[in-house]
């Protein structure tokens, strides 16, 4: 089987959308999809999913991009250790330019200051072996797909005794938000398109008792578009006859467990915390952290962050409130105009998994 042109066989793409419409003709208005991922996002605007099975489903987009949820706050005190004498500051690309309160990691790198983006976590190891006399910070940001990668640095770089390479851990979990999500009563989803690469790592089990509680089911999908439309007819089908199970699209790399090995290294390093997401504020036990006893290569805990920094957000971007699925892009007033991929404002227009450059790429329409 060819998995990537037979998941996306126009033909077997157009006879779903067929069905789809055909068992959504009797409910009595659209139903309401959150795609959590934000590769689903541009599968779905890449592929024009949305217009093929318009007037039945309403497709909303979720707070499943890392780099658009990443709150203010984090930006700022990345940009205040990157500025730091001594320090060589490494993270992924698309962190560099979202903006904090007054700069960004790429405005900063432009005056001078040690800043690299990696093309792998790994590569945060190697620089630190190469420069002991700095200071190496490893800015972690993630869902739980990348999070095992920075347990295996971490472990790495104990058994070495490398002395020099520290941590600012910002990965976050799925469950947590999506909890968030169903039990705000503004938000009216019927179903979810559960993610796929997270998924893999925490296997379907960990949304079944989120399924139930809040009574909307949940459809793992692969990326592709005969994927996303095979989860489409599933939530279709679940909702007309109120059932809340978990629907596992994605079988061919997603199993009930997960992966048991990864689950075991994160936990071997990190516990559940606290965590400010952009849009949808702190929410318990969404984040991890570094255990107590690995204090001593933890960034934040090492060095002398600023206390209570105010943090300051462009007022006219919506990006908070796209990914709470209440707005979508091109409500923003600043979209495909002040806020461009090249200019961007706004976290959801930087990310390549954001859903405002998704819009922006592939929907983009008078501007």
């Amino acid at each position: 089987m060819d998995l990537i042109n037979d998941y996306r066989n126009s033909e077997l793409i157009l006879a779903l959308a067929k069905q789809i419409k055909a068992e959504a003709a009797t409910l009595s208005r659209p139903i309401n999809i959150m795609e959590i991922c934000g590769g689903h996002t541009h599968s779905i605007m890449k592929f024009a999913l949305g217009e093929l099975v318009e007037g039945v489903v309403n497709f909303i987009h979720g707070p499943g991009c890392p780099v658009c949820i990443m709150p203010v706050s984090r930006i700022d005190e990345a940009c205040e250790l990157a500025s730091m004498q001594g320090v060589i500051f490494c993270t992924l690309a698309d962190m560099l330019r979202v903006p904090g309160s007054h700069t960004s990691l790429l405005k900063l790198r432009g005056l001078g200051h040690d800043i690299r983006a990696l093309y792998t976590p790994l590569d945060a190891l190697k620089i630190a072996r190469q420069n002991p006399d700095k200071n190496v910070i490893f800015f972690a940001i993630g869902f739980e797909t990348t999070t095992p990668m920075s347990a295996v640095i971490i472990q790495k770089a104990l058994d070495e005794g490398v002395k020099n390479l520290y941590f600012h851990i910002n990965h976050v979990t799925v469950p947590a938000p999506l909890r968030a999500i169903m039990a705000d009563k503004n938000v009216n989803i019927d179903g979810f398109l559960g993610p796929s690469h997270v998924s893999v790592i925490v296997g379907s089990n960990a949304y079944k008792e989120l399924a139930l509680e809040f009574k909307r089911p949940i459809a793992i999908s692969g990326f592709e578009p005969v994927d996303v439309m095979a989860s489409v007819l599933n939530l279709i089908r679940q909702h007309k006859r109120a059932s809340f199970e978990v629907f596992n699209e994605y079988k061919r790399a997603v199993s009930a467990q997960g992966n048991v090995k990864a689950k075991e290294l994160v936990a071997k390093y990190m516990r559940p915390c606290t965590f400010e997401w952009r849009g949808l504020g702190e929410i318990d036990d969404s984040g991890l952290c570094l255990k107590d006893e690995y204090v001593s290569i933890d960034a934040r805990r090492v060095f002398a962050l600023q206390k209570e920094q105010a943090t300051k957000e462009a007022k006219a971007c919506i990006c908070g409130q796209i990914l709470r699925g209440v707005s979508k892009p091109p409500e923003c007033a600043l979209f495909a105009k002040a806020c461009t991929p090249n200019s961007p404002v706004g976290a959801c227009m930087v990310s390549s998994e954001g859903a405002c450059a998704a819009y922006y790429k592939y929907q983009r329409r008078g501007a």
